[in-house]
C-alpha cells in the first residue's frame, strides 16, 4: 500500500472511480470477412448439360445431325472385328467435319479443338482421341466418306446462310448481294457458280490430303526418333543412375 498522504489536492485524482465501479469500455469494431461465390478448381466436378451450352442454330447442331443420320452398319462395315477398343466412328466424324467447318484442318489442331473448344466436347462427349488417332481416320480408314461428307456439308452451311463462300474461301469471290437469287435449292442455283464452288471445294480437300500425308510422315519420324521402352532399356537406365550416384 502506497504511504502517500491523501490531500485535498490530490484526492479527486486518486479516489475518483469510475460509476459502478466498472471500466468504461469504447464498443469493438466489427471485423467482418469478404464472402465470395464457391470456387475450387481442384474438386471433382461434371458439366451435367454441356448440350445447353450450345446455342439452337449453331453448326455444331449441323454436323451432329449429318453424321447421326448414317446407318451404322455403314460405317461399322470399315472395321474388322475383335481387337481393343476404336473410338466411335461417328465421334470421329463429328470433331473432324466440325474442325472443318472451323477451317481448322491439322491433325494436332482439332486435337487442340477437342481440348479447348465447348462444341468439339459436345460432339466428343468429352474423349480426346490423340492426333495420331485422328490423322489415321481422315486419312486411312475413313478417307473417301470424309470426302463426300465434308463436300454435302459445306453445301448444307451455305445453303443454310451459316456460312458464305467468299467468307469461308477467302478467296475474294464475288457473290451478288440479291441473297434470294442463292437460296440454294442445287439443281436449280446458278450452274457458273456452283461449278465454282465445287472447285473450291476440291482445292481444299486437296489441300487437306496432302496435309495428312505431311502430317503422317512426321508422325511416324517421331515414333522411330522416341526410344523404345524394353526392360532391357530400363536397367540400363537404372544401372547409369547408380552410377551417377556413387561418383
Amino acid at each position: 500500500m502506497s504511504n502517500q498522504m491523501i490531500t485535498p489536492e490530490n484526492y479527486n485524482t486518486q479516489m475518483t472511480l469510475p460509476l459502478d465501479g466498472k471500466e468504461e469500455k469504447t464498443p469493438a469494431k466489427r471485423n467482418l470477412a469478404p464472402t465470395f461465390k464457391p470456387y475450387d478448381n481442384r474438386q471433382v466436378q461434371m458439366i451435367y448439360d454441356i448440350e445447353s451450352l450450345i446455342r439452337e442454330h449453331h453448326v455444331a447442331r449441323v454436323v451432329d445431325e449429318m453424321v447421326e443420320a448414317i446407318p451404322d452398319k455403314q460405317l461399322f462395315s470399315h472395321y474388322k472385328g475383335g481387337g481393343r477398343s476404336s473410338y466411335h466412328p461417328k465421334m470421329m466424324l463429328k470433331i473432324i467435319l466440325y474442325a472443318y467447318s472451323q477451317k481448322v484442318y491439322s491433325c494436332r489442331g482439332i486435337e487442340k479443338l477437342v481440348k479447348e473448344n465447348i462444341p468439339a466436347m459436345w460432339l466428343s462427349a468429352m474423349q480426346q482421341p490423340d492426333f495420331r488417332t485422328i490423322n489415321e481416320f481422315r486419312g486411312g480408314r475413313m478417307k473417301v466418306l470424309m470426302d463426300e461428307l465434308f463436300e454435302a456439308m459445306i453445301l448444307k452451311l451455305i445453303e443454310e446462310n451459316y456460312i458464305t463462300m467468299e467468307n469461308y474461301f477467302l478467296d475474294g469471290t464475288k457473290i451478288e448481294a440479291n441473297a434470294n437469287k442463292y437460296s440454294f435449292v442445287w439443281k436449280k442455283s446458278t450452274s457458273k457458280f456452283e461449278a465454282k464452288l465445287r472447285d473450291k471445294i476440291q482445292e481444299t480437300l486437296q489441300y487437306i490430303q496432302e496435309l495428312t500425308q505431311l502430317e503422317a510422315g512426321t508422325a511416324q519420324k517421331e515414333a522411330k526418333e522416341e526410344p523404345e521402352i524394353t526392360e532391357q532399356n530400363l536397367e540400363a537406365i537404372a544401372q547409369q543412375l547408380e552410377e551417377k550416384s556413387k561418383s
